[in-house]
């Protein structure tokens, strides 16, 4: 946010089984070759001619770390402590399921980082004790956001869905994480409170569908009753 697009893209550090996507590397996706570094960026590491993940991460301040990979184990010790040392809450998604393809598990994110890492798994893990405290997992899943997001499409008879809409779905859900009053608390809301984010989501691609020309404009409190009117409940009525 804020950066032209060419300077965004050389904060991504992207790596596939053949390790950092590097500008000229054979059978690179044209897809693959935008987000590449350029040669000149590694040209000082030293490496011994090897640009897996360790390597990156020795080389890079990097406070964010994604893992789409379904290796498990892919995040090693080695390699987390090494980014937790100079980054202060790192954050750590190894987003990879089932359980055993995780890229690391939740209790060694906690432990390794002391308790500061920002964690969110694609598949579940029960809450990590570490101290005297306990750290409750969230799992990032598509729940959050995709039937909200069909909620707001329906409410505001949005005729197309743009990216803009996606990002605002994502931003109304940061805006609903309980981290946000906790720094410690689960990063994604409760299945408990779901519904209610799941408005809050749908009214913001609501208003963005409209803000983009693809909706008609109303009201935002017309909205909000659209809404909250087209949110099925299910109901389990006795059989006869």
């Amino acid at each position: 946010q804020g950066l032209a697009e060419p300077e965004a893209r050389r904060h991504f550090w992207i790596l596939n089984r053949k390790g950092l996507l590097i500008r000229g590397r054979g059978e690179l996706t044209d897809e693959q070759e935008g987000y590449a570094q350029p040669s000149e960026a590694v040209a000082r590491w030293k490496t011994d001619g090897k640009f897996g993940l360790a390597e990156v991460i020795a080389n890079v301040e990097n406070p964010i770390l994604i893992g789409l990979s379904t290796a498990g184990g892919a995040f090693t010790e080695e390699i987390v402590r090494n980014m937790a040392s100079k980054v202060e809450r790192p954050i750590i998604l190894p987003l990879s399921n089932p359980t055993d393809k995780s890229e690391a598990t939740a209790a060694d994110l906690i432990r390794w980082t002391e308790g500061r890492a920002i964690v969110a798994t694609g598949s579940p893990f029960e809450p990590v004790k570490h101290g005297e405290r306990w750290y409750p997992i969230a799992q990032c899943n598509n729940v959050y956001i995709f039937p909200a997001l069909g909620l707001g499409i329906v409410a505001s008879g949005a005729r197309r869905v743009t990216d803009s809409m996606i990002l605002a779905a994502a931003r109304a859900l940061a805006e609903n994480s309980p981290a946000q009053a906790d720094p410690q608390a689960t990063l994604l809301p409760n299945l408990r409170d779901l519904r209610r984010v799941a408005r809050e989501i749908a009214v913001a691609v609501g208003i963005e569908a409209q803000a983009a020309g693809v909706a008609v404009k109303t009201p935002v409190e017309e909205l909000r009753k659209n809404v909250a009117a087209s949110q099925w409940t299910p109901e389990y009525r006795p059989s006869f």
